[in-house]
Formats: structure tokens, C-alpha cells, sequence
């Protein structure tokens, strides 16, 4: 065996107890001996050196202020974002908010612009996240709560979009829009719903018991054209020999979008009162974007 390693002196002051004599033996040192004595203990060694170099791969992140050509570059692609907003090409809206925001990330407006833009492309869960991030860069800005209720109420999350429209309230109490949406969403909140309601609480069974709809319905069911289709779509889906998943033939299905024309023209002609009255019940049970259309 090779000889033992010869220990560092200066690393055996300041340990605590004087080490055993056969330590001092079999290492020819001794704790006595001036010639080894530093005038540092070693953790202030230590802290010496660290002091004078940073650890390595723990960087701290510090804000940055954009310059004047990066802010105002943000600027443009921000407008050309809102631009592209207008003619409704909400992807490369999504494209150029997001450039702006990597010359500028601490501009809420660049955040909640986006926002607007995923919600139009129904990534509302997107808005979320960039309305959290225009809300912590600025908790008084309105229209992120409002966009985030409205993110919020498309994902029906509704007790959570009450919060956010209120809070909207809160910072511009005279915004229509956000007064709409917020009794449109607690309504919906309070309608329970019913084996022939759907979630959105529209009345189905109101709807069933309306004398037009059902004499038109009756109408559409006698139909020979109609009656023929769904003999044949039965005897499809009952054949043994019919594939398993087979889905309609293209014949039938464009028969059953005619013939679903064919009664809402009839409707529309023999009762448009029941028409409206429809259309008026989805228009109240849905969230308004009108007074969030405008980009800043």
C-alpha cells in the first residue's frame, strides 16, 4: 500500500478538541506549531471567498426597462396587432402582441390585448392566463377583469366570472357591458337545470309546449322525404352486416340538412314570433364582448 495522504495543516485549527496524539504521530503535526497558525478561522475563509465570487448557475433575474427604440417598437407591433384585430385574423393578432410583449413584458395592455385575441379563437384558457398577467402588472385595469370573467364564463366557470365582472364594476361602475354580463352570468348561476333544459338554461320545455312549433314539427315528421331518410338511417345502424362506427352516406346527410332548411323556412314564414322569441333567448344567455372589442 502506498503512503497516506499528508492532510492540509491549515485545516486542522479551529476543529474543537486538540485531535489524538496518534493522529500527530502518524501526520508529524501538531496544533502547537506557530509556523502553521493562519490568522483566519475557516469559515471566515469561506465567506471571504464567496464574497468575492457569485455561485455559479443561480442567476438573478432584475427587471429591464426597454429602451426608447424597443418601446417603440413594442408600440407598432402592438397597433399593427389591433389591426390585424379588425379584419379578424386574430392569429396573427396573437403573433404580433406577442412580440411586443418581448420587447416590453411589463406592459399590461400587451397581455390583455392578447387575451382578447386567444378568446376569439376559443383558447380561453389563454386568456386566463394573460389576463392574470395584466391584472399582476396592474391591479386597477378594468377591462382585464372584464375579459377575464368573459374567458371565465366561456369556460363555465361562472362563480369565478362574477368576481371578475365585479371587480370590472368596481374600477368603472358605469361600463353597460360589464353590468350585462355580470346579470346575464348570476342568472345562469341561478337557473337549475332540467332533464329537458340544457346547461345554458335554455327552455327546451317551454319550447315542446308551444302549439306552432309542435303543429310544424308534426309537419316535418310526416314529411315522406324525411320519413324515408330515417327508415333508412334505422335499418342502417340495426344491419348486422353495417360496419361497426359506419357513419350516414353523404346523400342522406345532405337530404337531412335540406330537410332541416325546409322547417326553419316554414317556421320563419308561418311564425316568426317563436323565432324571435328563440333568438332572444340565446342573446340573453350569453356573455357580451361589444364593449371589449376595442383594442388600446
Amino acid at each position: 500500500m502506498g503512503a497516506a495522504p499528508t492532510p492540509n495543516p491549515h485545516l486542522l485549527r479551529d476543529f474543537g478538541p486538540r485531535p489524538p496524539a496518534c493522529l500527530e504521530t502518524a501526520f508529524g503535526v501538531s496544533v502547537d506549531d506557530r509556523g502553521l497558525a493562519i490568522s483566519q478561522k475557516l469559515p471566515e475563509i469561506f465567506e471571504a471567498a464567496a464574497a468575492k465570487e457569485p455561485l455559479q448557475g443561480c442567476p438573478v433575474a432584475e427587471p429591464t426597462t426597454p429602451s426608447e427604440e424597443e418601446a417603440a417598437e413594442a408600440e407598432r407591433l402592438k397597433t399593427e396587432g389591433n389591426e390585424q384585430m379588425k379584419v379578424e385574423n386574430f392569429k396573427s393578432a396573437v403573433s404580433f402582441y406577442g412580440k411586443a410583449i418581448e420587447l416590453n413584458p411589463s406592459n399590461a395592455v400587451y397581455y390583455c390585448n392578447r387575451a382578447a385575441a386567444y378568446s376569439k379563437l376559443g383558447n380561453y384558457a389563454g386568456a386566463v392566463r394573460d389576463c392574470e398577467r395584466a391584472i399582476g402588472i396592474d391591479p386597477k385595469y378594468s377591462k382585464a377583469y372584464g375579459r377575464m370573467g368573459l374567458a371565465l364564463s366561456s369556460l363555465n366557470k361562472l362563480s369565478e366570472a362574477i368576481f371578475y365582472y365585479r371587480k370590472a364594476l368596481e374600477l368603472d361602475p358605469e361600463n353597460e357591458t360589464y353590468k350585462s354580463n355580470l346579470k346575464v352570468t348570476e342568472q345562469k348561476m341561478k337557473e337549475a337545470p332540467s332533464p329537458t333544459g340544457s346547461a345554458g338554461g335554455f327552455d327546451l320545455a317551454g319550447l315542446l309546449n308551444n302549439p306552432g312549433f309542435m303543429s310544424m314539427a308534426s309537419n316535418l315528421m310526416n314529411n315522406p322525404q324525411v320519413q324515408q331518410l330515417m327508415s333508412g338511417m334505422i335499418s342502417s345502424s340495426q344491419s348486422p352486416m353495417a360496419a361497426p362506427g359506419a357513419s350516414t352516406a353523404p346523400h342522406d346527410l345532405a337530404s337531412l340538412i335540406q330537410a332541416g332548411q325546409q322547417f326553419a323556412q316554414q317556421m320563419q314564414q308561418q311564425n316568426p314570433e317563436l323565432i324571435e322569441q328563440l333568438r332572444s333567448q340565446i342573446r340573453s344567455r350569453t356573455p357580451s364582448a361589444s364593449n371589449e372589442e376595442q383594442q388600446e
